[in-house]
């Protein structure tokens, strides 16, 4: 049997339409027997469910994670890094604004790496509306400054790392703030930061679950603010169990 070598977590919350393009897309794009697609049904309340049901069949390359009740976007991308069985481990989202293709290149780029266990892979989004631009170098700069590392679109898919990396984290968040811990985690345990260009076009079905407006965007910032508050307390002086040579 072949050992899985790269793990993709897609989490899912009500993107029953969605679901059939990533699967198909995927398909396109899945060369290899030792890459696996964990889809996480990250307590979706729509047709979520019986969609992976009737589709998963179909994809070899493809198995589900149930979470019953949704407790968070990170909750859900940490159920799927739980049950991930490959030497390297990534995400990026469902709603289709990252390309599914973009989650191989991050894994070729890994490849060639020379120590690719001390490397961290992660998009870096172009042509996006300017609010979203502003929005994003504006809480770039604030958390660059306050924790202390250089923090530049922290939310941007698809992130890849070593298991090693993933096994090293302490009390990650179930939030959104979870793309941040991440990333700063990877700049204190000082590994490779390699970014690589990503285009992120409007959504194909549905609505975004934080980004539908103002009001939702200060929600954001503020939550963000209070977590990072958090990890700078709780995390600020643990010293890093990693090294890199770089």
């Amino acid at each position: 049997m072949t050992k899985t070598r790269f793990s993709i977590i897609i989490p899912c919350y009500n993107e029953e339409k969605n679901i059939p393009l990533n699967l198909e897309r995927y398909s396109q794009v899945i060369q290899r027997s030792d890459i696996e697609l964990v889809i996480v049904n990250n307590g979706s309340t729509d047709g979520s469910a019986q969609v992976l049901e009737e589709l998963l069949p179909q994809y070899s390359f493809a198995r589900v994670v149930n979470v019953e009740k949704n407790q968070g976007y990170g909750f859900g991308i940490l159920s799927g890094l739980r049950a991930a069985k490959g030497d390297f481990l990534g995400w990026t989202h469902a709603d289709m604004q990252t390309d599914p293709a973009d989650a191989l290149t991050a894994f070729a780029i890994m490849e060639q790496q020379k120590n690719p266990e001390l490397t961290y892979v992660k998009g870096l989004r172009e042509n996006r509306p300017w609010m979203d631009e502003f929005f994003t170098k504006g809480m770039s700069l604030f958390e660059t400054l306050y924790l202390g590392q250089k923090l530049y679109d922290i939310n941007a898919q698809p992130n890849l790392f070593h298991r090693s990396f993933f096994e090293s984290w302490k009390n990650p968040p179930h939030d959104f703030s979870l793309d941040l811990y991440t990333f700063y985690e990877a700049r204190r345990h000082r590994l490779r930061i390699i970014r690589f260009s990503v285009l992120f076009p409007d959504r194909i079905h549905g609505e975004s679950s934080w980004n539908t407006g103002l009001a939702a965007k200060w929600k954001f910032i503020k939550r963000t603010l209070d977590f990072s508050v958090k990890l700078k307390k709780s995390l600020g002086t643990h010293a890093p169990h990693l090294t890199s040579p770089e």
